[in-house]
C-alpha cells in the first residue's frame, strides 16, 4: 500500500503535469453532478468503460465547487490529450469524450451556475436515491474516512447547527471552503428539489438526464443504454456491472428510518412534481 503522503505528492505531480499540458488536452462534455452515493461511482466506471469516453485523471475533480479558483487550464489537465482523443478517432471513427463525476456539484450553491457559465453545453447527469438510504450511506461514509464522531441520531440533531450560515459564507467569500457543509450535510442533500430547480435554472433540459439509482443498480444494462444515448454514444454493454465504492454497515434503526421518512416527505412530494413521476419513496417506511 502506498502511504498517504506519497499519494498526495503523487497526486498533486499529475495535476502540475496536467495544467501545464492543458492546452494538449480536451475539454469534458459531460459531468456526473450527484448525488453523493447514489450510484454515481459505479456509472462512471461504465461510461469510461466505453471505447469512446476519456476518464479524468481522478474521478472527482472538485473544480466547480472546491477548486474553482484554480482556473480551467487546471481543470483541463485532468482530461485526455488530444493526440490520444485523435488516435480514438482513427480507431472507431467517432470523436472521443471526456467526462468526470463529483457528485457535490449538484449540493454546492455555486458549482452548477460556474459549470454554466464556463462549459454551457455540457451535459448533466443526476442519480437520484431515496434520501432516506442516501443519508445514512454518506453518513456511514464519514464514519468511515474519520470525519463524523457522533452517533447517526445526534448528527441529525445536529446537522441545523453545523451548517448554519455556510452557504451565505460559500456565497460571499468564492475561496471559502465549507468542510460541515460538503461532509456533514445528510438531510440537506437529499433535498433533491431545490437541487434540480438549481440545474434546470443554469441547463436547459435536453441538457439534463435524470436517472434512478434503483434502475442502475436493477436494470443496469439498459439504463446504461439510456445514458449513453443521451451523450450520443453508440450502444455498448459490458461483460460486468460491478458496485464501485459500496461499502457494508449495520442496518438503519427503524425509528431512525422512520423519523427520517416523515423529514422527507414534503420535499419528496415537490420532487416528484417536478419530475412528473413518483419515486415511491413516501411509501411506508421499510422496517429492516
Amino acid at each position: 500500500m502506498v502511504p498517504r503522503p506519497a499519494k498526495v505528492a503523487l497526486s498533486r505531480s499529475l495535476e502540475a503535469v496536467g495544467s501545464w499540458t492543458s492546452g494538449l488536452r480536451i475539454l469534458p462534455t459531460f459531468q456526473v453532478v450527484g448525488a453523493q452515493r447514489s450510484g454515481t461511482s459505479s456509472l462512471y466506471e461504465y461510461l469510461v468503460n466505453h471505447p469512446l469516453v476519456g476518464r479524468s485523471s481522478v474521478e472527482e475533480v472538485h473544480f466547480f465547487d472546491n477548486h474553482f479558483l484554480r482556473g480551467l487550464d487546471w481543470y483541463q489537465g485532468h482530461f485526455p490529450t488530444r493526440a490520444r482523443a485523435a488516435l480514438t478517432e482513427r480507431r472507431h471513427g467517432r470523436a472521443m469524450i471526456g467526462g468526470e463525476a463529483t457528485p457535490y456539484y449538484m449540493a454546492h450553491p455555486l458549482a452548477i451556475p460556474r459549470l454554466a457559465q464556463t462549459l454551457p453545453s455540457s451535459r448533466l447527469i443526476v442519480v437520484l436515491r431515496d434520501p432516506v438510504d442516501r443519508a445514512y450511506s454518506h453518513y456511514q461514509h464519514e464514519v468511515a474516512l474519520g470525519a463524523e464522531t457522533l452517533s447517526f441520531a445526534e448528527a441529525l440533531d445536529r446537522e441545523d447547527e453545523r451548517l448554519a450560515g455556510e452557504v451565505d459564507r460559500i456565497l460571499a467569500d468564492p475561496a471559502y471552503y465549507s468542510f460541515a457543509y460538503q461532509q456533514f450535510s445528510y438531510v440537506t442533500r437529499g433535498r433533491y428539489a431545490d437541487q434540480l430547480e438549481r440545474v434546470w435554472s443554469c441547463f436547459s433540459e435536453e441538457h439534463v438526464f435524470v436517472i434512478h439509482s434503483r434502475d442502475l443498480g436493477r436494470d443496469t444494462d439498459r439504463t446504461y443504454g439510456r445514458v449513453l444515448a443521451f451523450l450520443d454514444l453508440p450502444p455498448h454493454s459490458l461483460a460486468k456491472y460491478p458496485q464501485h465504492s459500496a461499502r457494508s454497515y449495520p442496518p438503519l434503526d427503524p425509528a431512525l428510518r422512520a423519523r427520517l421518512a416523515e423529514t422527507f416527505r414534503e420535499p419528496n412530494a415537490r420532487l416528484f412534481d417536478l419530475l412528473g413521476e413518483d419515486l415511491g419513496w413516501n411509501d411506508a417506511p421499510r422496517t429492516g
